[in-house]
Formats: C-alpha cells, structure tokens, sequence
C-alpha cells in the first residue's frame, strides 16, 4: 500500500481527477464582475490585440446573446447583464482592474485552440467563459492537488490519512466553489503548494550538502508569476522565498539564482502595468483617478487605502478570518491549524520548520494588509476570496499536526466532516455570492460544539501524569541526616 500510494504516478492521477470535477464544474458564463472584467480583458487580446476592453461583449453585453443562448453572462443575474464594472478608465478608455500579466497567456491559449475549431470569443462567449475558466481556475485547482499530495508524501503522512487529508483539502473548503468561474485565486493557490513542494526539495537537498539547482529556478518563476496574480498577497511572497532560501542553502548563488528567476514575470507584470497606466509600482486599481466614471460604486471602497477609523479598521481585520465572511470559519480544518499549529512549531527539530514560519509569516502579512488597506471583504464572494491561496501552508501545517500530534486527528476529522456540507452549499451558489452561504451559521455553531465537546472528552479521558517522588540524594539535607 505505502508504495503504491508513494509512487509519483498518484500525484497526476489525482490532478486529472481535479482537472476533471473543475471541467464539470466551471460555468459557461461570467457570473459577476469579477470574472467578467477577467474574461474582457482575455476577449479582447484574442481578438483586437488590445487590452483595452471597450469592445468587449463582457463589457456591454449585446441582447441578441441572451435571445440566442449563448449568453456571455448569468441569464438569472439582472445586474451582472449590464456587463462588468470592474473597470478602469483611463485616456477615455476601459481596462481591466485585474492584474493583467495572466490574461496573455489565457489569450495565447484559446487562440491556439481556435486554431483547432473553437469560435471566436465574441460568438460564443458562453464556450470562451466556460474554457477560460477550465484553463485558469481548473488548472490551478489540479495543480494544487497534485502538489498537495506530493507535500503529503514528502512529509511522511501514512496513505490512509494522506487521502483523508487531501480529501479535506479539495472537498470540505471553499475550493470546490470556486473553480466554477474564472478567478487568479485558486491559480494562485495552484502557484503557492507548487511553491510548497520546491521549497521542501530544495531544504532535503540542502540537509545532505547537494544544491536543488533546478527546484530553485522552477520555485523562483512559479513566485514570480503568483506576484502578479493579486498585487495584495503577492508581492510579500518574493521575499519570504528568498529568505527561506537564503536559511537553507547558506549561500549566496542559490539565493542569486532563484531571484533571476523570478524577474520575468515581476518585470513583465510591471511594464503592462506601465504601458496601461503609466506607472511602474503601483497597481492601476491603487488610482482614484482611474476609478472616477459614470456609475463607478468604487470611488470610497477602492482597495489600497488605509482609513481614518482604526478601531474600527482593527474589527474589521478580525471579521476577515472569524466574521460571517470570514475565512478560517468557511474552512474549518483551519481552525485546528491556527489552535494546535503552534504545538508542532514550537519544537526545533520539526522537520521543514523554517519553510513553514516563512510561508505562515506570509499568510499573515497578506491578512495585516488587507486588513488594514480595505474594507469590503474582498466584494460580492462567498468568503474573502484574497486569501484562498493561504490553503496551501495552513493544510501544511495540519499536515503536520495529524503526523506528530496523533490526538488532535480526531478533531481533523470532525472539522472537516462539518467543512463538507458548508463546500457543497458554497458551490451551489457559485464564487460570487454577497449573501450568507445558506448552512453557514447551522456548521459554524456545529463545528464550535462538536471539537469543544471532543477537547472535553479528550481533557477527561487523558491518563494522570504519574507523581515521581525524589530520591533522597535529591532532597536537600537528605544526606545529612
């Protein structure tokens, strides 16, 4: 059984098993602006060459799409028919606000499989929404299985619990629903468990005095095409590899070599955004002049400004993880990473320590920013969809406390069990839904009660710590008397 379920082969079978559920899953429309403004901005680099999304039936969608049955938006979604409004204007003209780099090889992508019979975007914007989102979400949700169990295998966890585990990871959280439109969060995640793994072979290789030379370069491109997925958690990610880098190796050239690898995609990134805007650091969507047209509802929730009010800034940062859109409470697995985490961590001797303080200190200068710099939960989502790719550590790291922490597996499976019924209500209503997910209040108060009642039992249960008496040479004056 362990070497079957050890063999490499396993990892790929699960990613097309992933690919597969996401090509089932993935709609054949844009559902909301978010992936609207995605699907412009790709449309429109097939077709005109452009980013610039003025033509786009994503931005002013014809009715003759709808009366015909390829709609380029959800026949049921009155507001997303307008077309999206996750646009920037800038020069008189309309972008997108999303980080651009990922749309050309989207672009590059369907005109090749226009080359073998797909119709243009424009003429069926049903089937380009449908194979752009397969081709950006459901590759990165396979990824990040096949990544995910790799790292399983890697750290040591016994076949049983390795499908337990990775199960959890891909059907009791927010994964699933969010394969089903177009979206850079779960190709980011895709990009951070890819990440995961590198970063571990380069550390085994590092313990046995052998430099991984091409796990360093493969780790630096895959961190810098994950900076240019989300301009929030992205950038603090290059340099959390390099210095976990930098602690492993102890040397210079390894360190040199993963951040040349990197600068491609940062650097191309950089000069779209240049060649957009006319600015070289800061994300277009960091401009108010650029969020100041007709209609535009983001002149006073544009994210990437720090607000007047903090107290009230600091409760909301505390809403992003444990409020009604909070993130750790849509994924309860998590709430045993962030409670018994620090167990595992704690000892010296944890194998991969220093690649898992790296990539939690990661996670939490992704949430300290968005906590501080926003103020809309990340729009119209089912949960703060900015930190999905924080999946990938926080499963790590549960990783690692079912392997050296046998007594809180109980408490893994109870959490994810309730995590089950809350995915699939999640991928119902799809992504992009700016309601309650229906069951969430029935599985938070559930998952609360049911691991308070297992800690009890377990705190009743637990044997006595035995009373060791001291020897006599050990008590002072003993020997005296």
């Amino acid at each position: 059984m362990n070497r079957w379920a050890d063999h490499w082969l396993v990892a790929w079978v699960l990613a097309c098993a992933a690919f597969a559920f996401a090509v089932v899953s993935a709609r054949p429309f844009a559902s909301s602006w978010n992936d609207g403004s995605r699907l412009a901005s790709v449309e429109s680099l097939v077709e005109r060459n452009t980013f610039c999304i003025d033509e786009s039936v994503f931005l002013n969608p014809p009715a003759e799409l709808f009366e015909r049955g390829t709609p380029a938006y959800d026949p049921d979604n009155a507001l997303a028919q307008r077309g999206t409004l996750d646009k920037l204007r800038i020069d008189g003209r309309y972008y997108s606000d999303k980080p651009p780099l990922v749309s050309v090889p989207l672009a590059v992508a369907y005109r090749g499989l226009m080359q073998l019979g797909l119709p243009a975007p424009s003429q069926r914007p049903d089937l380009f929404a449908h194979v752009v989102c397969v081709l950006l979400s459901g590759v990165g949700f396979a990824v990040a299985v096949g990544c995910m169990w790799s790292l399983g295998t890697r750290i040591g966890l016994s076949p049983g619990w390795r499908f337990a585990w990775l199960a959890a990871f891909a059907l009791a959280t927010v994964l699933p629903t969010y394969t089903r439109s177009a979206n850079n969060h779960i190709a980011q995640l895709g990009a951070v468990a890819a990440i995961c793994v590198l970063l571990c072979r380069i550390a085994d290789l590092a313990a046995v005095g052998r430099t991984a030379w091409a796990s360093l370069v493969a780790a630096g491109f895959i961190t810098g095409f994950a900076y240019n997925l989300d301009f929030g958690v992205g950038p603090p990610l290059v340099p959390v590899v390099l210095v976990i880098v930098a602690i492993r190796t102890r040397r210079v050239l390894p360190v040199l070599v993963c951040g040349a690898a990197m600068l491609p995609c940062v650097v191309t990134g950089h000069a779209i955004n240049y060649a957009i805007g006319g600015d070289w650091l800061r994300p277009l969507n960091m401009h108010p002049e650029y969020l100041n047209w007709p209609g535009s509802p983001f002149e006073t929730t544009m994210t990437g400004v720090v607000r007047p009010r903090p107290l009230a800034q600091l409760a909301y940062t505390f809403d992003l993880l444990f409020g009604k859109k909070g993130f750790l409470t849509h994924n309860p697995p998590l709430l045993l990473a962030l409670t018994a985490g620090a167990l595992v961590l704690w000892r010296r001797g944890t194998t991969h320590r220093t690649e898992l303080l790296g990539l939690i200190a990661w996670c939490a200068m992704g949430w300290a920013m968005y906590g501080v710099l926003s103020k809309n939960h990340g729009g119209g989502c089912v949960t703060v969809r900015w930190f999905v790719p924080f999946l990938a550590p926080g499963f790590w790291l549960l990783a690692k406390i079912i392997r050296e922490r046998t007594e809180f597996r109980r408490d893994f499976v109870v959490l994810a069990a309730w995590g089950l019924p809350l995915a699939v209500s999640a991928w119902i209503v799809g992504p992009w839904w700016a309601r309650v997910v229906p069951l969430y209040w029935w599985v938070f108060g559930g998952s609360l009660v049911s691991w308070a009642a297992i800690r009890w039992h377990a705190a009743r249960t637990q044997p006595a710590p035995a009373l060791v008496l001291p020897s006599p040479s050990e008590v002072p004056g003993a020997r005296a008397a």
